[in-house]
């Protein structure tokens, strides 16, 4: 039986521990945000490449890659249901909270990609890591998801681009290294290529608040327009 001193000490202890989890949960999340790998193409080398296919080792491996397995994983005609049960067994080997796995194995078919997508839950970190480091294993397990994911969003864009008769501009708070930066000065009239899926906003201050929430201090914050 506890005391009320041993109660007061949990109470304490508890309310030290919990902003400390808040804080490293934010910084996860803001480090999942601006660890994205891009590639800066330069107008000059994008022409050579189009013009002529054996150039196309001069551009970025990264890019490359990401290009071939996107076709590779468009093409791909699998049964869903053993993929979801594929990826929950993976799921569990990595140690994800089981009412996690448990609410995505009994509710995926209830829900849309981009709902999935922009659900606060490890599907998003999962997927935009293993984007990023191009992890061909986790690639593999989400292939379905990655699949649904771009169907859903270029449908989308088929039924609502003809509502906008004009070009509209999207913000996305993003931080930057000093080379990073220079590249992309370098590349004005290039190609920018995302290995991700971006999430963006049409409210600047939206944005900003990425920018300002970014725990580093020396790379160049920046908001990229849309």
């Amino acid at each position: 039986m506890t005391s009320t001193k041993d109660h007061v000490d949990f109470l304490y202890k508890y309310h030290q521990i919990q902003p400390i989890h808040t804080q490293l949960t934010k910084a996860t999340q803001s480090c999942d945000h601006d660890t994205i790998p891009m590639s800066f193409i330069p107008k000059r080398e994008m022409s050579e490449a189009v013009s002529n296919e054996q150039n196309l080792d001069q551009l970025p491996p990264s890019y490359m890659y990401s290009m071939i397995f996107k076709d590779i994983v468009l093409e791909i005609d699998d049964d869903y249901a053993k993929s979801i049960n594929a990826l929950v067994i993976y799921c569990r080997q990595q140690k994800i909270p089981e009412i996690q796995i448990n609410s995505l194995q009994s509710t995926y078919h209830q829900k849309s990609p981009v709902w999935w997508y922009s659900k606060s839950m490890f599907l998003h970190s999962m997927l935009n890591r293993a984007l990023r480091l191009l992890d061909m294993e986790k690639m593999i397990k989400l292939g379905f998801f990655i699949r649904s994911l771009h169907l859903q969003l270029k449908q989308l864009h088929q039924e609502q681009s003809s509502n906008f008769q004009q070009a509209f501009t999207v913000y996305r708070g993003q931080e930057l290294s000093q080379q990073d930066f220079q590249n992309l000065c370098n590349s004005k009239g290039g190609l920018l290529s995302f290995n991700n899926f971006l999430s963006t906003s049409k409210k600047k201050e939206v944005a900003m608040n990425f920018v300002n929430d970014s725990p580093h201090e020396k790379p160049i914050k920046t908001r990229p327009k849309y």
